[in-house]
Order: C-alpha cells, then structure tokens, then sequence
C-alpha cells in the first residue's frame, strides 16, 4: 500500500515544481482525505507543525492564488485549527493577523474565537477582516475583545457606534484616543454622554480635530470648572470657539426675549423720547440705574455710547465689570454713576473698590478708542448675519 504524503509536504512538492497554480490539481476532497491520515496518525504538535509548514506556503504564494486555491487553503486550515491545542491556535492567531492576504472564514473564526489570546491579534492588526466580523464581535463577545478592535488602524463609524455604547470605560478611552476611527452623530452623543464624569475621556474627544462644534459645545457646557480649564490649557483656539458659540447662543436667547418683551418696549420708548428732548442727561441715567431699572439703563447707554442695545446687554449679562468702565469713561460718567450700573451688573449694591482703582485710571481718550473698535465689530458682525 502506497504512503500517504501528508497535506504539507504534497502542496510543498507542487510549490517546488514551480508552478504555484497547481495546488489546484489535486481536487478539494483528496487534500482533506490526506489531511485525516495525517491527523491520526500524527500527535497534536505534529499537527501544529503542518499548519505551520501551510502557513507558510500560503504566505509565500497568496499574491498568486485565486479564490478556489485561497478556499481550497481555507479548508485545510479550519480542520487543523480545529484539531491543535490552545496555545497553538493562540500562535498560528498572531501568524494570521501579521499577513497581508488570508483566507476568510478561518481569519473570521480566530477573530470571533471567544478566547483574548487567538482572537486578540487577529481583531487588533489583521487587514483582512471585514466591517461584519468586527460588529459581530463587538456586539458579542468580551470587552477584551471590544479592547482588541479599539486599537485597530482605522474604525469605521458602524463599528465606533458599537464599542461606544457597550465598550467599557478603557474601551471607550481607548476609541476615543484612535487617531484613525470615525464617528457618527450617535457616537459623538454617546462620547459627550460618557464624558460627563470622566476628565481624561472628555480631553480625547475635547482633543479629536475633527469634532462638529455643536459637540464641542456641549462637551464644554457639561464639564467642571476644572476640566474646562484643562480644555483651553489644551486647545485656546477651541475654548475661543466655544465661549464665541456660548456668547451667541446668549446673544440670541436674549434678543429674542427683548423683541417679545413689552416692558423692555416701553421702556425703549420712553428713554428715546428722553433722549429726542435732551433729556437723558448722566443725572437720569443715574436714577435708572440706582433704581435698578435694567431695560432702562440698558437703553439708555445704548442711546449714549452709540452702541446696539445687544452689546450693552453683553456687558451688563455676560462680559466683566471691565467693559462697563470703559463704556463709562467713553462718555465722562461719573464714579457714582457706574459704581450704581455695576450694582445693576451683580444685582446687588456695594462700593466696588476693586473696580475704582482701574475707573481712575482708566483714560477717556483710551475708552473712546475702545469704544470706536466696539462699533466697528459690531457692524461687521451685523454685515456676517
């Protein structure tokens, strides 16, 4: 009875004929009835060994085969994983996932194997795996696994969406931080979402250049003091970006509110008509502000420094006490006249001491300057809308 030539040395034997196409010959069938007299006559390492010395022939020979030699490969390769033991198929994973060509249902078997140790580097390095194998193992098998795929060269945005809803927290750290993954509009909810009290994953996505602004502003919004701090340290052109989307979306609440407003409109009458006689002298301005009267002092330094009503609410709401000095000065008030507008700023009453040192030195000269600057911006801005 003639010896059966084992599944390696046959494909070796048609390799060394020069003739790479015909491992094809022999038909499907007789390599996998060689492969069973191999197995059992052959202990587990001997196995290992032919899936080795295969391997390797596949690897030499991959550019040129066509998908019935890959197919005829991926057959003899499933059996023998299937018969090797842990630790091998844990080695012949590392194999499979550093080549550039593989056959694909026992590349997708290694991946989707439920031990980290075979699926891990086939899931993490492997060209050949495609977009539903990833998923499949996302969605199913361990956050070691999630961990694995985390770090793979490029992430589409189906896959991100996965791993950042039922990754952990290392996992989703680990996403976040990959240069080459995708997002989708869910994925950046659900990042911004599980940022909220973890610091180190909000500066990942605060730090991603490709980020939408309206998710750069929520991420901001929902941060601590702290984080927020660590997020301009990190990126100054950003935090601008944000507080300018902050002060608008600000902006816009207002105005709306002061067009749907018929106290501030009646209050807007009554200063221009003051204002038409000559009457809105500082002394009225004054009363106005120490009565607490807001859409009055509001309109009434509008009228008096040139400026929209939408920048005097800026720096009465929203900028520091700072702008309200310079306003001040641009038109010769008085201490006493912007100490009782600074107390309409904080709603509260007080001497302001910190502010009164910068008031008298504060030149007018330099305020009017300012205030020129101030008008001009505003146009412009005006003129982009």
């Amino acid at each position: 009875m003639p010896h059966s030539i084992a599944p390696a040395e046959a494909l070796e034997r048609r390799q060394r004929g020069g003739d790479a196409h015909t491992a094809v010959v022999t038909s499907r069938q007789s390599l996998i009835d060689d492969l069973e007299v191999a197995i059992t006559r052959r202990d587990i390492a001997s196995r290992a060994e032919i899936l080795r010395r295969i391997t390797d022939l596949f690897a030499a020979g991959s550019v040129s085969f066509g998908n019935e030699q890959t197919s005829l490969f991926d057959d003899v390769m499933g059996r023998l994983v299937s018969e090797i033991d842990h630790s091998a198929r844990a080695a012949f994973g590392e194999r499979i996932a550093r080549l550039s060509n593989t056959p694909p249902k026992i590349t997708r078997e290694l991946a989707l194997d439920d031990s980290i140790d075979v699926a891990g580097s086939v899931l993490k390095r492997s060209e050949c795996l495609d977009e539903d194998t990833l998923i499949i193992g996302a969605k199913t098998k361990s956050q070691d696994h999630l961990f694995a795929i985390s770090q793979r060269s490029k992430l589409s945005e189906n896959v991100t969406d996965v791993l950042v809803e039922r990754g952990d927290q290392k996992v989703v750290i680990s996403t976040a931080a990959n240069a080459g993954a995708r997002f989708s509009d869910f994925g950046y909810t659900k990042l911004v979402s599980r940022s909220k009290n973890d610091g180190e994953l909000a500066l990942l996505v605060w730090a991603r250049p490709e980020i939408p602004r309206e998710y750069l502003l929520t991420l901001f919004e929902a941060a601590s003091e702290t984080v927020q701090r660590r997020f301009e340290a990190a990126d100054r052109s950003k935090a601008d970006l944000v507080h300018e989307m902050i002060k608008q979306a600000a902006d816009q609440l207002q105005t709306s509110l002061r067009d749907h407003s018929s106290d501030f409109a009646a209050a807007m009458a009554n200063v221009e008509q003051l204002h038409q006689k000559g009457e809105l002298t500082e002394q009225r301005l004054c009363r106005f502000a120490e009565s607490g009267k807001f859409d009055e002092t509001t309109a009434a330094l509008s009228l008096l420094t040139e400026l929209p009503v939408g920048a005097i609410e800026r720096a009465l709401v929203h900028d520091t006490g700072d702008q309200l000095l310079v306003l001040a000065k641009s038109i010769n008030l008085s201490w006493k006249t912007t100490r009782a507008i600074l107390a309409v700023r904080s709603g509260a009453g007080g001497e302001f001491p910190e502010y009164f040192e910068r008031f008298n030195r504060l030149r007018p000269e330099t305020a009017r300057a300012a205030i020129q600057f101030y008008r001009l911006r505003e146009r412009a801005s005006k003129s982009r809308k």
